[in-house]
């Protein structure tokens, strides 16, 4: 009998233009946690999906306890033992909560389902993960981070070999990460394989005991985690080491180009005083729901003010849309970048001229001149892709975000807000986030971020605001800033 649950063997695949997977090779022992890491865009999640069944391999095979397996859907690989749990939520929102996890098992009772049985049931798993949800509430009426435990719950229920988690802890806040924390090591405890693969290290340090790097599409190492320190394993996933890197130059901030005088919008609970200066970068501390991406949002006027004034270069401004704000010079990054941030459907070249676009009333576009602009821009932000006319769905998080980035690069704009700008990439491509950052504010730039990498805020800022509820409850500049420090006051525990 063999000791591997799941071997890899060899597996390659092609997508026109790209080699995603090169003779990949991959061993998941019973009762272990396998961190699977990497750059976007090196194959990481083609991998995931050879497994789960949605992508057949064009080589190599995949051998589940000793026996070779082939699986041409995901029904298929989720009935052998196999369920992925993916950072794009695989739920049916219009549907309750207890239809997700026991989709295709409901229990009947003669020729009815039984609607009492099967709330219980579910009661039953949402309880192990700490989850207080009544499983009668429609998915799509829950928050982000209670729909990733649901589709958790469900894996739960499925009773799998295999569970591998992509990306799935990518919506969850701190308390909630920890408890899927718990149950990927009840899972251990019980014997079944873990594939983890996130962009947060720390979190591969905590849960991880092997780890395996890919790059472009091939195995470069694997490891156990006591020896994969942070350097090394940067290294392997990137090629080179990262030196500098947060690219923040110290410079003497100019006058103030934007602030908030008793702003209050939805999410802010009273009335905001804020200040940002030219060639500033200042970060938005706080927990999921203080109020961080409200404040962005009511600034860009993608939600409406309630009382207070918006300043552009000491003139009150009047932002009554994203119009107006980008009229006064401000630029938005959302923090879901596939709804909001880029056209998916659209090639890299039209998603990094789109800003431009907006600009020329009627838009006058010459083709040579536009193709040019946007190969500067391409090559200044390293963007991967196999060409311009590319779509951009197909190009990895981290140079979705690039585009992003460089759709306002196009029209210059003075102040930049920024939510989650490094959500869901790897770390090289952060470190080149972080560097144009860097360049941007030593230009002249003010940007104003918010960010849940509390690491990654007082590496890469001047001055941390910290949000409680919906208020300003505390700034540290640069030398001031610790993590103890931002997290007393981001728990409320200056608060009475």
């Amino acid at each position: 009998m063999t000791s591997e649950l799941l071997t890899v063997e060899g597996i390659s695949k092609r997508f026109p233009g790209v080699r995603a997977l090169h003779r990949v090779d991959l061993t998941v022992l019973p009762g272990e946690v396998h961190a699977l890491v990497g750059e976007n865009g090196s194959g990481k999640s083609t991998l995931v999906k050879i497994m789960a069944g949605e992508y057949q391999p064009d080589e190599g095979r995949i051998v589940l306890e000793g026996e070779p397996v082939s699986f041409r859907t995901p029904g298929a690989a989720i009935r052998a033992g196999i369920t992925a749990i993916a950072q794009e939520l695989p739920l049916v929102p219009q549907v309750s909560v207890t239809e997700n996890v026991l989709l295709g098992h409901l229990p009947r009772r003669r020729l009815r389902v039984d609607w009492r049985a099967a709330h219980r049931t579910v009661a039953a798993v949402l309880a192990e993960l700490d989850l207080d949800v009544d499983p009668r509430t429609r998915a799509g009426t829950l928050p982000l981070d209670q729909q990733q435990l649901v589709s958790i719950a469900r894996a739960l229920h499925l009773q799998s070999k295999l569970v591998v988690f992509d990306e799935a802890t990518s919506s969850l806040t701190e308390d909630e990460v920890q408890v899927l924390f718990r149950m990927v090591r009840r899972l251990k405890e019980r014997g079944l394989g873990v594939v983890f693969i996130s962009h947060r290290l720390r979190e591969i340090y905590e849960v991880a005991d092997r780890v395996t790097v890919l790059r472009d599409g091939e195995v470069i190492g694997g490891l156990p985690i006591a020896e994969a320190d942070e350097p090394r394993l940067t290294a392997m996933m990137v090629g080179r080491p990262l030196l500098d890197y947060f690219h923040k130059q110290q410079i003497d901030p100019g006058p103030v180009v934007l602030e908030l005088r008793g702003l209050r919008g939805q999410g802010m609970a009273h009335g905001l005083d804020l200040q940002l200066r030219r060639g500033e970068i200042v970060g938005l501390a706080g927990l999921v729901g203080s109020g961080r991406s409200e404040l962005l949002a009511t600034v860009f006027g993608l939600r409406p003010q309630a009382a207070g004034a918006v300043l552009v270069d000491g003139r009150p401004a009047r932002i009554r849309g994203p119009v107006d704000a980008i009229r006064l010079g401000l630029a938005m990054v959302p923090e879901d970048r596939k709804r909001a941030g880029v056209v998916l459907p659209l090639s890299v070249r039209h998603n990094l001229a789109l800003a431009r676009y907006g600009k020329l009333l009627p838009p006058l576009v010459r083709p040579a001149e536009e193709r040019a602009m946007v190969e500067r821009l391409a090559s200044r932000l390293a963007i991967k892709a196999p060409s311009l006319e590319t779509p951009v769905r197909l190009l990895s998080g981290g140079n979705q975000q690039k585009v992003v980035l460089g759709k306002w690069m196009v029209v210059g704009p003075r102040v930049w807000l920024l939510d989650e700008p490094t959500r869901g990439v790897d770390v090289g491509a952060k470190a080149e986030i972080y560097r144009l950052m860097g360049e941007l504010a030593a230009s002249g730039m003010a940007i104003l971020m918010s960010s849940s990498e509390l690491s990654d805020l007082l590496g890469i800022c001047d001055r941390v605001l910290v949000m409680f509820r919906g208020q300003l409850v505390a700034e540290f500049d640069r030398a001031e800033a610790t993590e103890e420090r931002v997290i007393y006051y981001a728990t409320g525990q200056s608060v009475a």
